[in-house]
């Protein structure tokens, strides 16, 4: 099968087909640009690669360390018109994020010195 093409900083990459990597390229080039416009890329999960496209500077940068072993969320943004680090969970199978998910998210990113915002995203 095909892999699925994105863009990040110009640079393409490819996630694997199938499973939520569908829903994760329609995040990146459609829900991102609408309501995050200028937003930084910071992170992409793939499910072949769990860190398919990751920017550790710029996450280092807003004082966030990553647990390598954590449940990443499928994709993170920082918002920087709102200074805003949005935690995307791209969903098509499970449910919304919950509060057991809210309660791990809010863990894996307790050094963060902005606010985390948690959205669930669905294909139509």
């Amino acid at each position: 099968m095909a892999r699925i093409p994105i863009v990040i900083e110009g640079e393409v990459k490819t996630l694997s087909p199938g499973g939520q990597n569908v829903l994760i390229e329609k995040i990146i080039h459609e829900f991102a640009p609408r309501f995050t416009p200028e937003g930084k890329l910071l992170y992409v999960g793939d499910t072949d690669e769990k860190f398919a496209y990751f920017n550790e500077d710029a996450i280092a940068e807003l004082g966030i360390q990553i647990d390598s072993h954590g449940k990443m969320p499928d994709v993170i943004i920082h918002f920087i018109e709102t200074n805003w680090l949005i935690l995307i969970e791209a969903v098509t199978s499970h449910g919304p994020i919950n509060a057991k998910r809210k309660n791990e998210l809010e863990n894996l990113f307790k050094n963060s010195t902005i606010p985390l915002v948690m959205v669930t995203a669905f294909l139509k």
